[in-house]
């Protein structure tokens, strides 16, 4: 009996390569690399960096912190690589770098990407990564059924927040002195001055694509 045929091994060198979403979600990858799919183009990016990182833990260690106090207000906090929004009409798989859930799957399946949306999606900007959070990722997590998505820019030290009416985002600046809050979360607030200032100076080195 012949054997199951091996998975696509994703690199680096796919970047821009065509794929089924079926087809990329059983995939494997080589470590190291960010691998989305973008109405069905793979997408590599570079991880971004420690400064980047602290931000992105510092605005999940304020909801952390705010599930503790009121945990029937949060199911669960997702980082990039614990969750997946896997989204078949878009032949799009994106991986927020925070995903809020405030209810739990609504199937009984370890792996209910396809029907388990996040209420709120946090994305934390690099100049890799710009064009999507701005431009691509609004009108894919609006279809997707989001709520609120916070766009968390540490180079411009300012945010912007997307909060879903009807079908349609209705959009807010704050500049490093805003505080974010949302209804979603009652009594929550996003300080972004100590959001940016975890970060320090940001300079990143984009290393060399292997061959």
């Amino acid at each position: 009996m012949a054997g199951a045929p091996a998975s696509v091994l994703i690199g680096p060198a796919h970047d821009g390569t065509r794929m089924s979403l079926d087809e990329f979600a059983d995939a494997d990858v080589e470590p190291g690399y960010i691998y989305e799919l973008e109405k069905g183009v793979i997408v590599v990016v570079d991880v971004p960096g420690v400064p980047y990182m602290l931000v992105r833990h510092a605005i999940r260690d304020a909801l952390v912190d705010y599930k503790r106090k009121n945990p029937e207000r949060i199911y669960a906090i997702a980082d990039g690589s614990d969750a997946v929004m896997r989204m078949p009409e878009m032949e799009s798989e994106r991986h927020p770098d925070i995903s809020v859930y405030l209810t739990p799957p609504p199937v009984a399946d370890a792996q209910p990407w396809e029907f388990w949306i996040p209420e709120i999606v946090v994305e934390v900007v690099t100049s890799q990564s710009r064009t999507r959070d701005y431009k691509i990722k609004p009108r894919e997590y609006l279809d997707a059924g989001v709520r609120l998505y916070w766009i968390i820019d540490p180079d411009r030290r300012m945010a912007v927040v997307l909060t879903r009416r009807a079908d349609q985002w209705r959009e807010e600046t704050f500049d490093a002195t805003g505080r974010l809050t949302t209804a979603l979360l009652p009594g929550f607030e996003l300080r972004l001055d100590a959001v940016f200032g975890v970060a320090g100076s940001l300079k990143t080195r984009r290393r060399p694509r292997r061959p």
